[in-house]
């Protein structure tokens, strides 16, 4: 029996861009659904059965970095994302992963480049989490490691920043580098650096203090990593 088809979220105004992606994706067997309008999007979102959106940034009705963040704040929260922008300057990058994507290509792009970019987020969005099997100071790991409680509160975390978590937490005290956190997470193939750990752990930092501001478990090593104390 066939697998179904990923059915992917395109959200672009520009058509000519929406077709050659499209064309693409359609091509090596996605299912596509192309919106030109952030509401059109969001109504897409409503139905809960996508396996991965693509956002561009500039729409006709709203930023597609938004609806991102909007994105990670509900239901919608682990969902694959990958930005398309004309805005290729590290700034803007940063600002995306920060905001909750997964990954960012910038535009001019290739389609083969675009289609390896997606398949390499579904796989790492369905491989299984490695699931810690202790609670570890105010941590609690709940749902064979898809959720964690920090004193008792549940953790709005994106699946980078949950990966983050459990690794820190499957060695406490232990300094992970840059390297091995990239490789855990994000995986081998991923085309990112230490700037995007540095991010990630940067915005589960913040989480973290929204339930306590007194503490920060998670200690900097300069020219290390990162360690849970």
């Amino acid at each position: 029996m066939t697998a179904p088809a990923a059915r992917v979220l395109l959200l672009e105004d520009d058509p000519a861009i929406a077709q050659t992606v499209d064309f693409a994706l359609s091509r090596e067997g996605f299912e596509v659904r192309y919106c030109g309008w952030v509401h059109e999007a969001r109504a897409q979102l409503a139905r809960g059965d996508l396996d991965l959106a693509i956002l561009d940034v500039g729409l006709p009705d709203g930023n597609g970095l938004d609806l991102c963040r909007e994105m990670r704040q509900g239901p919608q929260a682990r969902l694959p994302i990958l930005v398309l922008s004309a805005r290729s300057e590290e700034g803007d990058k940063v600002l995306g992963l920060e905001l909750g994507a997964d990954d960012y290509l910038a535009k001019p792009f290739s389609p083969r480049e675009l289609v390896a970019r997606v398949r390499a987020l579904l796989r790492r969005s369905q491989a299984p989490a490695e699931p810690p099997v202790r609670t570890i100071g105010g941590f609690v790991i709940e749902a064979e490691g898809s959720r964690v409680r920090f004193h008792g509160e549940l953790l709005p975390l994106t699946r980078r920043e949950l990966g983050l978590l459990l690794r820190l937490l499957s060695a406490p005290r232990r300094i992970h580098s840059r390297e091995v956190l990239l490789d855990a997470v994000w995986g081998m193939e991923a085309d990112s650096g230490d700037r995007t750990v540095d991010t990630h752990i940067k915005t589960l930092r913040a989480k973290l203090r929204q339930v306590r501001p007194d503490l920060d478990p998670i200690r900097t090593h300069r020219g290390m990593g990162y360690s849970l104390e």
